[in-house]
């Protein structure tokens, strides 16, 4: 459960908007406050996002023995959705049209969203930013349909946060311990993102989707 649970985790965290917007609230004139409300929004949204959908398919009975073809459908189901989306992605990315000139100062959704660094603004941002997605679903419902103790379930589910918060938690962290070393680094990250980030980000869907649907049909053959 632990293992099979990080990994999809560690998937679902490669979101790069996540750490652009950290990086963008660590260059900010008050960036400790900024980002530390950033990272609140975010515990708190995918926390409650995860102990909702671990009680429903707790309540579901997907843990049981007997409802095995519906554990495994839902894997599969979820399988499919993530590689619908990551299909959608690289469509997308295909055919998207080249930029017009005269609409080329128009601000994207994150220069948008964090155009205005407030602290209400902060917290938002991050409820927003880490509305659950495929993967953190998935790794949430590895943890609800097995049969494991309380004490095991609340561990597992918190490492999941944990490993899904990376990008937001990690680049506040090490601003911490370094913060003008941080700050660089983050920079050159959030140009180098600029460019791979698509890329990044369809391929975690697409593993992610992999996995699931692999484990679904087994599971169900």
């Amino acid at each position: 459960m632990y293992a099979q649970a990080a990994g999809l985790a560690a998937l679902a965290a490669l979101y790069p908007p996540a750490l652009v917007i950290a990086a963008v609230y660590l260059s900010s004139a008050s960036p400790r406050k900024l980002a530390g409300l950033f990272v609140t929004g975010a515990v708190l949204m995918t926390t409650v996002a995860g102990i909702v959908i671990l009680v429903a398919l707790r309540a579901g009975g997907l843990s049981l023995p007997a409802d095995r073809p519906t554990r495994y459908g839902l894997r599969l189901g979820l399988g499919v959705v993530a590689l619908t989306a990551a299909g959608y992605l690289i469509w997308r990315y295909r055919h998207q049209r080249a930029p017009d000139p005269a609409k080329a100062s128009s601000p994207g959704r994150i220069s948008r969203m964090t155009a205005h660094p407030r602290p209400l603004t902060a917290l938002a941002v991050g409820v927003v930013v880490f509305a659950p997605g495929v993967g953190f679903i998935a790794a949430v419902q590895v943890i609800a349909t097995a049969k494991a103790s309380v004490t095991a379930t609340v561990t597992a589910l918190v490492m999941v946060v944990v490993i899904d918060l990376a990008f937001a938690w990690l680049p506040v962290a090490l601003y911490l311990i370094a913060a003008e070393a941080t700050t660089q680094a983050l920079r050159s990250l959030s140009t180098w993102l600029g460019g791979h980030g698509r890329a990044l980000l369809t391929g975690s869907l697409a593993a992610v989707g992999t996995i699931l649907l692999i484990d679904g049909v087994i599971g169900l053959a």
